[in-house]
């Protein structure tokens, strides 16, 4: 017979980047900003999002340190938003996420945009191993030196 397990979470820095990044109207404002929109009314216009909850959004992005709000303009105050470095950073997995949805979530090839790199040819995204240089894909042999659970960290397990 099957007892039933309490949920017991991994603690996880997957779980803590999506607390700052895995809500929709946050990663269109990182993209807009990344593809050279600064100023709300562009991230408006670009994403779609309603004023007040893409306010509410860029606030959080700067709260965490992902975007700085940079005035340009005294009276009347007026502000343009920029990637951070800790948003710099995000580069290479926006795009790994928009190549992604490219291949697996359009369903109208006819509209997708093609990015390519300086040297000409189309950009795809791959992750190395910074040590050895190898391509990691999912049959990458990767470990964790330690798994760590929410009952690790409270006295009494809960």
């Amino acid at each position: 017979m099957r007892r039933s397990r309490t949920p017991d979470p991994r603690v996880c820095s997957i779980n803590a980047a999506m607390q700052v990044l895995g809500e929709k109207w946050a990663m269109l404002a990182l993209r807009e900003i990344t593809f050279g929109a600064r100023r709300f009314d562009e991230i408006v216009f670009n994403t779609g999002a309603a004023r007040n909850i893409l306010a509410s959004r860029l606030r959080s992005l700067e709260e965490a340190g992902v975007i700085t709000k940079v005035q340009y303009e005294t009276s009347p105050p007026r502000y343009e938003y920029e990637l951070s470095e800790a948003g710099k950073q995000l580069f290479t997995i926006l795009h790994s996420i928009r190549d992604w949805g490219d291949r697996y979530a359009r369903t109208d090839p006819e509209n997708i945009a093609v990015f390519r790199h300086s040297c000409g040819e189309v950009l795809r995204p791959e992750m190395h191993c910074a040590a050895c240089g190898e391509v990691l894909d999912p049959d990458s042999t990767v470990t964790a030196d330690r798994d760590v659970h929410q009952s690790d960290l409270t006295p009494s397990g809960r």
